[in-house]
């Protein structure tokens, strides 16, 4: 999978490690909850981005989604 990840272009590597770096930090419990959400949104773009990436591998790809999709309901459930 580390070997995959390099051979993809920059700015695929560049949204990804970003999305999962706002996921991480905005998640905690420490923030107010619109920032928490930020987080949450962030999370739901980079399931979004491997759902995809990954859409020959259809069930992978829908359990994807359906992460994606749950990111969205928390992240707009906390508005």
């Amino acid at each position: 999978m580390y070997k995959q990840f390099l051979k993809e272009p920059l700015w695929f590597k560049i949204l990804v490690l970003t999305t999962l770096i706002v996921s991480i930090i905005f998640s905690s419990s420490g923030f107010p909850t619109n920032v928490q959400s930020l987080g949450k949104l962030a999370a739901a773009i980079f399931f979004c981005t491997y759902a995809i990436k990954m859409r020959r591998i259809v069930k992978v790809s829908v359990a994807f989604y359906v992460l994606a999709g749950m990111c969205l309901y928390v992240a707009w459930d906390r508005l």
